[in-house]
């Protein structure tokens, strides 16, 4: 029998996390943006320059990801997530202050892409393990969908407003924006009155056999192993094309920032439609295969934007390819990530989810640098091609295996027994 909860609006601890993740991504937003702009058109950025921007944005993912959740898992959630805001709006700070002095160079914009990239991977194991300790297991999948929102709106009017702000007051005021809303974030973080549980030291093990325990748990269950897979595949061919779409915006296309930024804005109010009809396509299609049909739904959109290159104006099909794509990756994200934060114990979600992001995210900064030493070589157009081909490759994973006949997917209570036998039976518990 099912225990009904109160709207999470009304949920005290809830809307502190929300107000503070929403805040964050807004200032984010900007910073995608404003950076990459600030490397080519102050600094003057080559191809590979930029692929190396990009590597060391996610370069702790693959250097430290593994232990840093062993190491949340210590620790105090609510205080990791304080720190590593306050981190971030101290590096972010130091450029503005830079560009004031004249003292502005790449290799000060390199180390603040390692630091920033540092503190969110601790900030995003932190954040993605606290949510479940806040709300009821049955809120998880609604938790995430309006966090997910809050992302997608952000994606949404941050860019727009990033390429017109950028007009009229550069790369360096925005991102001492950016680190004014990381303090705002940390500010709301404060306010939340869930007391951590921390286990006790006795009780603890080595580092290297808790963080083998958060891998194994990822690696041995079948469905969350395809699942990785895809993702991390999926993540090295975009984090290639990525390192090189605003050289292709503004070199390739000769679209203007403002321009660029309203084509970003436009494409990611898909992402905004994802996080509200998740839920229901998941309803609608099942919850095994909704992930695999939205993996799907990626490839089409995703090669619009090479497309692009070959028609005039280039901005409409640039805005329905990411429109479409930003749909389904924040569709495909709702399901994965609360599929595997209502199957993961308690005391070991700092782990699973860092040993995910390891897996995932570590292959962003090889994408990176792949993707500049290929711009460099080939050129920027063939390199985009190369990320078409490769999102094709990533399908492979979950359109192979069982998520495609399964139409619900198992909680945590399944979770000893699916790892011996991969589950044939739609909508199968137990």
């Amino acid at each position: 029998m099912t225990t009904a909860h109160p709207s999470l609006w009304r949920h005290h601890d809830f809307r502190q996390l929300w107000a503070a993740e929403s805040v964050s991504q807004v200032g984010t937003q900007i910073t995608l943006l404003a950076l990459p702009v600030l490397a080519v058109g102050v600094l003057h950025a080559t191809p590979l320059e930029m692929g190396v921007l990009v590597a060391l944005e996610t370069a702790a993912f693959l250097v430290i990801g593994l232990p840093a959740g062993a190491w949340v898992d210590r620790w105090r959630r609510k205080r990791v997530l304080m720190v590593n805001d306050l981190v971030r709006a101290a590096a972010l700070a130091s450029l503005p202050i830079a560009h004031l002095l004249d003292l502005l160079a790449l290799p000060q914009l390199f180390v603040v892409a390692a630091v920033t990239g540092t503190a969110t991977v601790f900030f995003d194991v932190a954040y993605q393990s606290y949510l479940p300790t806040l709300v009821a297991r049955d809120q998880i999948v609604d938790g995430n969908g309006k966090l997910e929102a809050s992302r997608a709106v952000a994606q949404v009017a941050g860019p727009g407003i990033t390429g017109v702000l950028l007009r009229f007051l550069g790369p360096p005021l925005l991102i001492a924006a950016n680190a004014v809303t990381f303090l705002l974030s940390a500010f709301f973080i404060t306010r939340i009155r869930h007391v951590d549980e921390v286990p006790d030291p006795s009780t603890r093990r080595g580092l290297r056999a808790e963080i083998a325990e958060g891998l194994s748990f990822v690696l041995r269950h079948p469905l969350l192993r395809r699942i990785v897979a895809c993702t991390g595949t999926a993540n090295l061919f975009t984090s290639m094309s990525g390192a090189l779409l605003v050289l292709f915006a503004l070199r390739t296309l000769g679209i203007d920032e403002s321009a660029l930024g309203l084509v970003l804005s436009a494409g990611a109010a898909g992402g905004l439609v994802g996080a509200v009809t998740a839920a229901r396509f998941a309803a609608l299609v099942g919850e095994g295969r909704a992930i695999p049909l939205t993996a799907l739904l990626m490839l089409p959109f995703a090669a619009l934007t090479p497309l692009a290159a070959a028609v005039e104006p280039a901005e409409p099909l640039l805005v329905l390819g990411m429109f479409g794509f930003s749909w389904a990756v924040v569709a495909y994200n709702v399901v994965q990530v609360s599929f595997r934060q209502r199957l993961c114990p308690p005391a070991l979600l700092g782990r699973m989810n860092a040993s995910v992001r390891f897996l995932v995210f570590g292959t962003m900064p090889l994408g990176g640098l792949l993707g500049g030493v290929l711009g460099t070589w080939i050129g920027v157009l063939p390199t985009l091609w190369v990320g078409v081909a490769g999102q094709a490759l990533a399908v492979v994973w979950v359109v192979t295996g069982p998520l495609l006949g399964m139409r619900e997917l198992p909680d945590e209570w399944d979770a000893g027994a699916v790892p011996t036998q991969l589950p044939t039976a739609a909508g199968s518990h137990g």
